[in-house]
């Protein structure tokens, strides 16, 4: 993310939290008093946010500064220490929630997505995530997916086509939305890869005959029904020579990826990496020398 656009939701952050002062802080803390915090790790898990945490820092008082000694996408452990603060005690209070709450959250979707994509790191497949995000926080979260090893599907409605369920229907069909896609992007210039959700066979065999879709999304199918979509895709390949990628996508599960990407789909994307994560655990307290 630009810095330049994070320092403008850091802003809103902070214009949020303290306003016209942390009069807990200021009555009872003198304002030249130097101190440190450090970030102490609660509970297992994969670390995110440390490169925000930083930008955090620098956004509220230049003159804090990091001992780092844990990085963005290292495993943790209960008790670990991830880094530690130097600068006014003022400071180091006013900081604490904001960076605590987004880097709690990133590593909480990081370790969630740690999770899921080990279960499938020997079949090739990779888990993506989807804009199932919280507003304002997309690009965070996403980037805490990576972070988590997995990858990023589209960043919004603006950087690819997906043609979903509701697309299709009010499109008039699977032949209808997909060349009405391609002409749109011929017209308007656009080169956007273009990806179509399928529910059954028959629209999976429809939507391959036109040539157009760059990836086909296999929707609420069951495992059994997706290596079946799989050889159907796989033996329109050899017949037309190109190549179309594979997503399965719909209620996906921990107790499931592992089938899904068995059954030789590229993708499995899986809403949960950041609508229902866990945040992570962990607190900034202050050291005492």
């Amino acid at each position: 993310m630009e810095k330049t656009e994070l320092n403008k939701l850091i802003a809103i952050w902070f214009e949020e939290d303290i306003r016209d002062g942390d009069h807990t802080s200021l009555c009872c803390i003198p304002p030249s008093q130097q101190g440190c915090q450090q970030l102490i790790i609660k509970a297992d898990g994969v670390l995110a946010g440390v490169e925000v945490a930083k930008a955090v820092l620098e956004y509220f008082d230049k003159d804090l500064r990091m001992e780092q000694i844990l990085k963005d996408g290292d495993e943790v452990k209960k008790g670990d220490i991830a880094f530690r603060v130097y600068g006014r005690e003022l400071s180091l209070l006013q900081v604490e929630r904001t960076m605590l709450n987004i880097m709690q959250r990133m590593s909480g979707i990081a370790t969630t997505t740690r999770r899921y994509q080990s279960l499938i790191a020997d079949t090739g497949c990779y888990v993506l995530d989807t804009r199932k995000t919280t507003p304002g926080l997309r690009y965070l979260e996403k980037e805490a997916v990576k972070i988590g090893g997995g990858m990023n599907h589209r960043i919004g409605l603006f950087d690819m086509i997906l043609l979903k369920d509701n697309h299709v229907d009010f499109a008039g069909g699977i032949t209808a939305a997909l060349t009405a896609a391609q002409r749109y992007c011929r017209e308007k210039k656009k080169d956007l890869r273009i990806e179509i959700e399928t529910r059954n066979f028959d629209e999976l065999r429809e939507a391959l005959s036109t040539g157009i879709p760059d990836r086909v999304m296999l929707d609420n199918y069951t495992p059994e029904q997706t290596r079946q979509a799989v050889e159907i895709v796989r033996q329109w390949e050899k017949e037309n020579g190109k190549k179309v990628e594979i997503e399965s996508s719909g209620g996906i599960t921990l107790d499931t990826i592992r089938d899904y990407a068995l059954a030789g789909v590229d993708f499995v994307s899986v809403g949960a990496l950041t609508h229902s994560f866990k945040a992570l655990d962990m607190s900034f307290k202050a050291v005492k020398f």
